[in-house]
């Protein structure tokens, strides 16, 4: 796999079981790669280990005054340093590429996993992990990849240095054979202490990340109350422990730095006073001497990777945990069988678990009693799980993870068809759901608008029904050519207002003129008169198409075909809206907000009807 072939077709099914797993499926889809950077390592590192042969066969031409033999040494150094430059040019190229091409690789599992999960990957996982995954993570994964191939090439040439120098001077030899072993095992105690205070130091930058993440995404509203010195000295403290930590795992990464420069300049010293004594004994040569000298100091030079790949690794398993976490979530995307090639359903949106029927063709507004319900039933009539609390439940044996059959709730249905017994696609384009905190993407207007539709709803329709006028307007002022459709939208809408944001995110969800329309608390952010507005632009909009609006606004209600009132997660009333309120208590206590004395004091008398309609248009007007 080159660089300019990314991204991959097929990024493949990762094994996410622990991070040391998820680590070696990278390793084993990279095996081209590392076979490559591993040939390219040691040419390198044998052109090094062969330098100190050049070295010592020159001295002893020197010594012996041979000039031939010192032209052929000079000849052998010369060739030497072609393969060094040769082989340390590849071995970085390669490396490099293998570096890039799994960080690709994660990015892209990581960005498909997330586009399969929706809204219920930060239910699961905080958005400040995600964040820290997808950015210093992927770069960690990537260089513990990168360094495999180089540590593998400089353990090898390690080995052959040492069978070499046993067979090329036994007695010096058997010394280096049984000091360098030692040497790359000397850190070996010191790697699980300092892989823990990798592992705090990570998690500690795990939770400044997310608090960052959290304050910028909540800056408008911590100014509104004053807060944000009260974050930062937050953000303060939690920098500060990530500091600490870092410098608890910087000691002990350089005590091991010093050990690794401690012992060979000991077992140097052992060499030389060695060979020293055998050459004054006439065992050795001088040459012999130099080579093996030589020898021992180039071996430094492979003995760093072995440093190297003990961080990458104890810096990259907590990553790969993490990422492995991340891409091991699951939800439904495949039916058990039978209707994975039907057609898109309509008709009736039913929930058998509360009773809501939204009819098909007609504007239905939801009225709970309960405010987390609205949000719960919501999902509910999308087809997404039933449960928003994280969970790591295997899936079943067929494959589906089955959140309504985890939850002992029944599916939704459109049309009689089971929900989550239809394709992940085939389901969102039936049933879109707008959540009451939707999401804008940064890019322009047109960009925004940009969704995949039925065409028969125009963008400018969408943008009239949703009440944008005000809207365009101020995009126009900032947009350079004064066309708001090229307008930019900063990331999540963070220049607009919310009444702003949410009407965009409603044309949004306009435009796609899906079968089945789910709207929860659409107008929250607006006032009355746009809100009404608002109502009746949907309203004729969404003319002969399913709508179903999630509000306790009077506004809305009154302009809906029918209200449902769920009490205690039961359909508990159906009806219009003025009539509800006149004979359902309960619900006329949701709509209007009363308190617990005001629905006595209000049915102490009988009221007429010209007196309910009175307190309704009071309600309406308000």
């Amino acid at each position: 796999m080159q660089i300019s072939d990314l991204p991959y077709s097929d990024p493949g099914v990762p094994d996410a079981r622990s991070g040391p797993r998820f680590l070696l499926w990278l390793g084993r889809n990279q095996i081209g790669g590392q076979l490559k950077s591993l040939a390219w390592g040691l040419l390198h590192f044998s052109s090094i280990a062969g330098l100190p042969y050049g070295v010592g066969y020159a001295v002893q031409a020197v010594v012996d005054g041979s000039g031939a033999r010192l032209a052929a040494a000079g000849g052998l150094i010369a060739l030497l340093g072609v393969a060094i430059a040769l082989g340390d040019t590849m071995l970085h190229r390669t490396a490099v590429t293998n570096w890039i091409t799994a960080a690709a690789r994660v990015q892209q599992l990581l960005a498909r996993r997330t586009a399969a999960l929706g809204a219920a990957l930060t239910r699961r996982v905080a958005a400040g992990e995600v964040v820290a995954v997808s950015t210093g993570d992927v770069e960690k994964i990537g260089w513990f990849v990168e360094a495999l191939s180089r540590f593998a090439a400089a353990a090898l040439t390690v080995v052959l240095v040492c069978v070499a120098l046993v067979v090329y001077q036994p007695a010096l030899g058997a010394v280096v054979a049984v000091g360098m072993p030692i040497l790359a095992l000397a850190v070996l105690p010191l790697l699980p202490r300092a892989t823990r205070r990798a592992d705090h130091q990570r998690e500690k930058a795990g939770r400044a990340t997310e608090l960052a993440s959290d304050t910028v995404a909540g800056l408008r509203v911590l100014r509104g109350i004053g807060g944000e010195e009260l974050f930062l000295d937050r953000y303060r403290r939690a920098s500060q422990e990530v500091r600490k930590a870092a410098v608890r795992s910087a000691r002990m990464w350089s005590l091991i730095s010093a050990i690794q420069v401690l012992l060979p300049g000991l077992l140097l010293i052992v060499v030389v006073w060695y060979g020293v004594h055998l050459a004054r004994e006439g065992r050795i040569s001088v040459g012999e001497l130099v080579t093996v000298y030589s020898a021992v100091m180039t071996l430094n030079y492979p003995l760093r990777h072995f440093e190297e790949i003990a961080m990458a690794y104890s810096f990259s398993r907590p990553s790969a945990q993490r990422a492995a976490r991340v891409l091991s979530l699951e939800r439904v995307t495949e039916p058990a069988g039978g209707l994975l090639d039907a057609p898109a359903p309509s008709g009736d949106l039913y929930d058998p678990a509360t009773g809501v029927l939204a009819p098909t063709g007609l504007l239905t507004a939801v009225v709970c009693g309960d405010p987390d319900l609205a949000g719960r039933l919501a999902d509910r009539l999308g087809g997404h799980p039933a449960s928003t609390e994280p969970t790591d439940a295997p899936d079943t044996a067929d494959g589906t993870a089955g959140d309504a059959e985890e939850s002992g709730l029944p599916s939704v249905l459109l049309g009689g068809v089971p929900l989550d017994e239809l394709p992940l696609d085939v389901a969102r384009a039936a049933v879109l759901v707008q959540d009451k905190d939707p999401v804008l993407l940064s890019g322009t207007l047109a960009e925004l608008l940009s969704v995949p539709s039925s065409g028969s709803v125009r963008p400018d329709e969408a943008l009239a029904a949703a009440q944008c006028a005000d809207v365009l307007d101020a995009l126009a002022q900032a947009s350079l050519d004064e066309d708001p459709m090229k307008a930019r939208i900063t990331e999540r809408g963070r220049s607009l207002s919310g009444g702003q944001r949410q009407r965009l995110a409603l044309a949004r969800s306009l435009v796609t003129d899906p079968e089945a329309l789910v709207l929860d608390e659409p107008t929250s952010a607006v006032d009355s008169h746009t809100e009404a507005r608002i109502a009746q632009g949907v309203r004729a909009l969404r003319q002969g198409r399913t709508t179903v609006l999630l509000t306790s606004s009077p506004l809305l209600l009154d302009r809906a075909d029918r209200v449902v009132f769920v009490q205690d997660g039961t359909a508990v009333a159906v009806g219009e809206h003025r009539e509800l309120v006149r004979t359902e208590p309960r619900y006329r206590a949701v709509v209007t907000r009363e308190t617990d004395e005001e629905p006595a004091a209000v049915r102490s008398g009988p009221r007429s009807a010209d007196e309910a309609d009175i307190e309704i248009d009071i309600e309406e007007t308000a």
